[in-house]
Order: C-alpha cells, then sequence, then structure tokens
C-alpha cells in the first residue's frame, strides 16, 4: 500500500498488472497477429514491399493499421522485398519519331498514352519472347502475344491490331510510345499504321530506358513476381501461364500508382467502362 501511494498507482491497478504479468497485452497480440499475417502474404509475393503486403492484407480483412506498424513488424521478422535494379543509359533520338512524350506521362484518360516494349523469359532452356502493350492511364495490359520464335515480328503486329481495333472510334488520338527496336522502327510496322490516323508515334532515345520509364521498370518486377511469386520454373505450358499471368495484372494485382487498386478497378472508378 505505501509503495502503490509512493508510485501513484491505486491498488486494483496493481493487482491488474500482477495478473497480466508475463502475458502479452491486446497490441502485442495484435502485432503478433499482424507479423504472421505479413509474412504469410510475403511468401506468396516476394517481389512486394510492406505497402503493397499491408493493403493486401487491409483488403482482405479489412483491418486498419497504419503503414508505419507494417514497417515495424516487416523488420522485426526480417521481411524485405527482393529485386535488383539497373543504370540508366542516354542516346539518340529516332530521326522519324521523336520522343514527343518527353517525360510528360500525365494522361486523364484509357488509350491516350500506350507504351509497348518485348521482354524475353527464359523457360526450361528456352527463350520467349513477349510482347504487350501497357495504357498508362491505368497501368492495364490491353495486348498481349509471345512467341519461342527468336525474332518474330508477329506479336508485334498482333498487338497493334489489338490497338487499332480498341481506338478505331476513339474521339482523340492514341501515343503510341516504343523503344527503337528493329520491328518498332521498321517500315513494315510504320506501313501497317500508316492510314490509320489516329495512331502518333513516339520513341525513346537510343539506349535510354529511362524514356520508357513505365514499362521498362515493370519489366524487372513482372518476370521476378513471375519466377518468385508464380512458380514460372515449374509451368507446363507458357503461352497459357502468360493469358493467366494478365489477367492476374489487370483484375487482382494491387498498383502502388493506382492507391493500390488493381488497373481494372481503377478504371471503373474513374467512370470509364
Amino acid at each position: 500500500k505505501f509503495l502503490c501511494e509512493i508510485m501513484s498507482v491505486n491498488r486494483s491497478g496493481y493487482y491488474k498488472w500482477l495478473a497480466r504479468k508475463g502475458k502479452s497485452n491486446r497490441y502485442e497480440q495484435d502485432r503478433a497477429i499482424l507479423t504472421e499475417l505479413l509474412m504469410e502474404q510475403h511468401k506468396k509475393h516476394k517481389t512486394k514491399g510492406y505497402h503493397y503486403l499491408a493493403n493486401l492484407i487491409r483488403n482482405e480483412t479489412g483491418w486498419i493499421f497504419s503503414d508505419n506498424l507494417a514497417h515495424k513488424c516487416c523488420k522485426y521478422a526480417g521481411i524485405r522485398s527482393k529485386t535488383n535494379r539497373g543504370r540508366k543509359y542516354a542516346g539518340k533520338e529516332h530521326v522519324k519519331f521523336p520522343n514527343i512524350i518527353n517525360g510528360n506521362w500525365n494522361v486523364t484518360k484509357p488509350l491516350e498514352v500506350v507504351v509497348s516494349d518485348m521482354t524475353c523469359i527464359k523457360h526450361k532452356g528456352i527463350k520467349w519472347e513477349w510482347t504487350y502493350l501497357l495504357d498508362v492511364f491505368n497501368n492495364e495490359i490491353i495486348a498481349s502475344s509471345i512467341t519461342r520464335k527468336s525474332g518474330s515480328s508477329l506479336p508485334y503486329y498482333h498487338c497493334l491490331d489489338v490497338l487499332i481495333e480498341k481506338t478505331r472510334e476513339q474521339t482523340y488520338p492514341v501515343t503510341l510510345h516504343t523503344d527503337q527496336g528493329s520491328v518498332y522502327s521498321s517500315s513494315g510496322f510504320y506501313q501497317a499504321h500508316k492510314n490509320y490516323t489516329n495512331i502518333k508515334r513516339s520513341m525513346s532515345r537510343v539506349g535510354t530506358p529511362t524514356d520508357n520509364p513505365i514499362i521498362e521498370s515493370l519489366n524487372g518486377w513482372i518476370k521476378e513476381e513471375m519466377r518468385k511469386d508464380f512458380n514460372l520454373r515449374n509451368a507446363d505450358n507458357i503461352p497459357l501461364f502468360i493469358e493467366n499471368y494478365v489477367h492476374y495484372f489487370n483484375n487482382e494485382r494491387l498498383s502502388y500508382k493506382l492507391n493500390y487498386k488493381t488497373p481494372v478497378q481503377f478504371r471503373i472508378e474513374q467512370g470509364f467502362g
């Protein structure tokens, strides 16, 4: 009683503390549960950071907690995204199609600016070439084609045909921004859309991936995600694997750029069906 009076602690409070001594309080229990949930999500999404993992848990559970708490839990559990970064270089502009984007990626509607690239995916000794188109408005993959035939131009033309069809009735032009790859720079590719005036072409400078940062940065993330989160190594059917991944990317994958909404969800919420 004397010690309680000195410490300004009432006796009932002291006995409550004595009863729970050695036991976790509510906050410690919540932190333990959150850490476990973060570890479970990290096993599925090894390439993602704590912001992304935290939003996955919020979406699945409805639990409200701060990013700061998620960061502390990840740090305590040793959870870190597994990614690599590379250097960027600069070069010359294309003679026919200069870089009209020039770092201005502000778009207000779908299919206003579309970027395209080809990336290689190695699987069981075979090199697949995957070409896809990405809508800058909501980071949605709007066309995709993959082949195991090295140097084939067919995937590029397939994606171009999809873009032409999607924007045929569009009242405003679409800017197609690419690198200076051999197919994108070819006369044949230009002739394929020459008479379709709704397409404006823009090209990055030679060897300058920073001129097309949206799709260039995604290429690395996507391939790491395929390997580490979707077990690409054990896939049996690569075209089907890519088809399923594109569906996941558009309809299930949360995007930091879109405030952790999926591309399709963001587009619909912005009033575009």
